[in-house]
């Protein structure tokens, strides 16, 4: 990359930083709304895929992009948060957008963001925030690549969340569980309630496995709207799943089709079901639901599948995983995934929570799994005291079990050397506790490609 190139990168990078985080979004839809349509409204040039829930969206995007990928179409995909650098939200053709295409999207859209920034400070409201920025810039630049179609991964809830400007021809539900309290609302029913207006009039909506009271809301805004729903267990399932070397192997009905003997190089049976979810998003995108998709290029298309940060195998000898698990279900899907797909004699945990989540939940949902656990920090300023999430550890785990140590790169290495501690063999690492946490493991080890 030109040195030009990237010093501009990075002063684009500080403008959208200064911004309002994503962690504390400004929920109206008004001024992505006016900066679209003084755009041309550019979110309604291509078909789109729309994806909420709790967990499991950013897999599930990634899959159903990777699939249709393979079915020759060109994709925009936008998620959320990234890993190593801004540019990964974007990506298109499965790339993160080019420094100087980035660079480019921004400088044509911030005239109008200006625009709307003076009118809402005027009037005694906010900036545009920094998601809201990162999303009109996806829009704007899958409208010019131009892409066929864009698979949009909402930052937080769906109703008020900045990619709701545009409507989903399908609309997904990876399973809904409780997060974000302090925005969404303390019970389920409440953040079922946000997430559901992504689904839109005669749509198709594909809903993975819910709690009765999240399917039975589902189901009422499918009939409000007029959109077709189609249940996970109902639908569309899995049926077979057996653990392989380096992933596992599964047969999906599908909406149209039973797909047998596919590989997916992913861990954990919730991957699965993240599978059988994009499986039918695809279907339902590409014919209604009623063709069947090629098995062989099905095949192809998972085989290639990655999920960076989710439960990825980043080092050998010992092993050391990383799960981007931040909330209290994606713990529980994790701790199941290790139970079932690795063989540990000795599993220590390296975890680092932020100060918003119910710690102590996720704690004890980890426990069963972990001989002995390393508390520490990352460099987020919303990141958990080491010292208080240590003494939540100790009541849960017990002292003997529980090593604090505040800084990061020394907690890994302890890890480690507690992982192969009396020359054990088969010990390994677990990292996890937020998305902040799999990241800076994933980079202090080597891993930086996504």
């Amino acid at each position: 990359m030109k040195v030009e190139t990237l010093s501009r990168l990075r002063e684009v990078e500080a403008e959208i930083l200064s911004r309002t985080p994503e962690s504390s979004p400004e929920p109206s839809l008004d001024r992505v709304r006016r900066i679209m349509e003084l755009l041309g409204d550019p979110q309604h040039a291509f078909p789109l895929i729309h994806l909420t829930g709790t967990n499991g969206k950013t897999t599930t995007t990634r899959l159903v992009e990777r699939i249709l990928r393979e079915s020759g179409l060109s994709t925009g995909r936008f998620t959320s948060p990234h890993l190593h650098d801004m540019r990964e939200r974007i990506s298109l053709n499965g790339k993160p957008i080019e420094a100087q295409r980035f660079i480019d999207t921004y400088d044509d859209v911030l005239p109008y963001i200006q625009m709307v920034d003076d009118q809402s400070v005027a009037e005694g409201g906010p900036r545009t925030t920094y998601f809201e920025v990162l999303t009109v810039m996806a829009y704007a630049a899958f409208a010019d690549a131009p892409v066929d179609v864009a698979i949009v991964e909402v930052g937080l809830g769906g109703g008020w969340d900045a990619t709701n400007v545009a409507d989903g021809k399908v609309a997904v539900v990876t399973p809904i569980s409780l997060d974000h309290t302090r925005l969404l609302g303390d019970r389920v029913e409440d953040i079922t309630l946000e997430k559901r207006e992504i689904i839109k009039a005669g749509a198709i909506a594909v809903v993975g496995r819910q709690e009765p009271e999240v399917d039975d809301l589902l189901a009422e805004r499918c009939e409000e709207v007029d959109a077709q729903l189609a249940r996970e267990d109902a639908q569309f399932a899995v049926t077979e799943r057996d653990t392989a070397v380096g992933g596992q192997q599964i047969t999906v009905q599908g909406l149209a089709a039973v797909y047998p003997d596919l590989f997916v190089p992913l861990f954990g049976e919730h991957q699965a079901h993240n599978v059988a979810t994009a499986i039918a998003a695809v279907e339902a995108f590409l014919g209604g639901g009623e063709q069947p998709l090629d098995h062989e290029l099905l095949q192809a298309a998972l085989a290639e599948v990655t999920s960076p940060g989710r439960l990825e195998i980043v080092r050998r000898s010992p092993t050391v995983v990383v799960d981007a698990a931040h909330n209290v279900g994606g713990m529980r899907a994790l701790r199941a995934a290790i139970e079932d797909s690795f063989t540990f004699t000795r599993l220590v945990g390296l975890v680092a929570i932020l100060s918003d989540k119910d710690a102590e939940q996720m704690l004890i949902e980890l426990e069963p799994v972990l001989e002995e656990i390393v508390i520490t920090r990352t460099s987020s300023p919303r990141a958990m005291d080491p010292k208080t999430l240590g003494q939540l550890a100790i009541d849960i785990f017990g002292e003997d079990r529980v090593t604090i140590e505040p800084v990061l790169i020394d907690a890994i290495d302890k890890a480690v050397e507690l992982a192969d501690e009396g020359g054990a063999v088969g010990g390994g690492v677990l990292a996890t506790g937020s998305i902040v946490t799999a990241a800076e493991v994933r980079q202090a080890l080597g891993k930086t490609d996504t």
